[in-house]
């Protein structure tokens, strides 16, 4: 990197701080830290759903599996998360915008406790909290690698320069300042990414190359499911990703909740869902091409780095490493708020009482002090890793086969179809599923072979057929639980108006 592009990080990263300073003076209590008081335009609610969706694992890992294996990647990756967030536009987006006008609910997991009990609530917040700071810490892991790989940055010091960057905009402007950043990055990575795009497509002389690099990649480059990602897998990580990136991502659920109202979260949902669809595909090609331009690569996590320096002139290459940056910091401070959100409205209350008895400007402090102290826990888990070596491992063999397990109770609980389901269909589910991963886990540690789908699918079906048949067959159902469920499927009428037209 030159000196220009160290401007343009430079610059990068104070207009993000800037962007913080200035979200302050929104926040005036927990609703707006946590929700936005529900004041956020619908289209900014979509942007910032995109961009936490996502992070500078797909520059790495993903990048790598793209070297591998051409197609298959936006297939089984962001093709699932377009049509699953397009379906739950329907489906969830509203009910979540429902739970905080009716209930004031301001954490995902708030709903919970009303519509099972206290501990199924504690359950998922404990197990889905120590879920997200591991999934963080290979976020954070990614994007230092590609520091590195760009400016010969050390990971540690990567790791300090972007999350102390993210950590003051987080804690001082919320969710305010998480979607107005997110927004900005939406901006810089399009640059970003259409630099890239576009000097591949001068690379090999026009736009006609793109339909026709197939043939001289791999014949299975251009399959859609190719290598270790078969049909199973495709299908288990679908399920799994319709209930993650709607909701079950407690940071996703956030942004509609966001939102004016249900149907004002449906839209952001709905652009969201063509974001998904649409913008992966311009990301993609320059790695689908990188084994024509740096073709023998000993370690294709670093395709996408190689590239850049490559193909970009001075100026651009800070403006891509800017583009990767945004990913990762609109996930981690979107992660970081909800997690806040989990813990000072869902857990401390149930361990220390006075937590619940606190001053509005108390808590307000305390949510700013679990946000920095997450960020923290997760940087130092990434610092420790020192590398790559655990990114895709994270990401599909942990995070992706257990995150829909936990939030199967959590999305299906939204849903009249599955009201008969109570308490103990929802523990066991999350239970069971848990159970049947970290079996099929610790056997691939010890030398067993454990397919891809099998241990992303295994676990979900596990959940989904528990939760389902525990509602079937012990069904928990309750007055003060169909009247949660009812409330939720319309803009119109407070919980009391719409139980006493009932």
């Amino acid at each position: 990197m030159g000196t220009l592009d160290w401007v343009v990080v430079v610059g990068y990263f104070f207009v993000m701080v800037a962007i913080g300073v200035w979200s302050k003076s929104r926040i005036a209590n927990t609703s707006d830290f946590f929700t936005a008081g529900g004041r956020m335009p619908w289209w900014l609610s979509g942007i910032s759903h995109h961009m936490s969706g996502y992070s500078a694992v797909m520059f790495v890992a993903f990048a790598g599996e793209a070297y591998r294996y051409g197609l298959t990647v936006y297939v089984w990756w962001a093709l699932t998360i377009g049509v699953g967030v397009g379906i739950g536009a329907w489906l969830f987006a509203p009910r979540w915008n429902r739970l905080r006008s009716k209930y004031n609910v301001a954490s995902p997991l708030e709903y919970l406790a009303r519509r099972y009990n206290v501990p199924t609530q504690q359950l998922l917040a404990w197990s889905g909290s120590l879920l997200k700071v591991v999934d963080i810490a290979a976020k954070w892991a990614a994007v230092a690698v590609l520091l590195r790989g760009f400016a010969g940055v050390p990971i540690t010091w990567g790791i300090i320069l972007i999350g102390a960057v993210t950590m003051i905009y987080s804690v001082i402007g919320g969710l305010w300042a998480d979607a107005l950043t997110d927004f900005g990055q939406f901006i810089i990575q399009a640059v970003a990414g259409f630099a890239m795009f576009g000097a591949v497509i001068a690379h090999f002389g026009g736009v006609s190359w793109i339909w026709e690099m197939w043939g001289d990649l791999p014949p299975q480059n251009s399959e859609p499911l190719a290598g270790p990602y078969t049909i199973t897998f495709f299908l288990a990580l679908f399920l799994i990703k319709t209930l993650e990136y709607n909701g079950g991502m407690w940071n996703l659920a956030q942004r509609y909740m966001a939102a004016p109202d249900g149907s004002a979260a449906r839209r952001s949902a709905a652009l969201s869902s063509v974001l998904w669809l649409v913008w992966p595909l311009v990301l993609f090609l320059p790695m689908w091409a990188a084994p024509l331009i740096v073709p023998g690569l000993k370690n294709a996590d670093d395709a996408y780095v190689q590239m850049g320096i490559q193909m970009l002139p001075a100026g651009l290459v800070g403006l891509v490493l800017a583009g990767f940056f945004s990913h990762t910091m609109a996930m981690v401070s979107s992660d970081a708020n909800v997690i806040s959100a989990v813990i000072t409205r869902d857990m401390l209350p149930k361990i220390w009482k006075g937590a619940s008895r606190m001053a509005e400007a108390a808590k307000l402090q305390l949510a700013r002090i679990t946000t920095f102290l997450f960020i923290a826990v997760s940087m130092l888990i990434a610092i420790s890793t020192s590398g790559t070596g655990v990114v895709i491992k994270i990401v599909v063999d942990v995070v992706a086969a257990t995150v829909g397990v936990i939030g199967i109770p959590l999305m299906l609980g939204l849903l009249p179809w599955f009201r008969r389901s109570g308490p103990r269909a929802a523990m066991s589910a999350v239970l069971l599923g848990l159970g049947v991963w970290a079996v099929l886990f610790i056997s691939q540690k010890n030398g067993v072979t454990v397919s891809k789908e099998a241990l992303v699918s295994y676990p979900i079906v596990t959940s989904t057929l528990v939760y389902i048949l525990g509602g079937l067959f012990f069904p928990e159902r309750t007055a003060e639980r169909d009247e949660l469920i009812d409330t939720l499927e319309s803009d119109q009428g407070t919980p009391a108006e719409t139980a006493a037209a009932k």
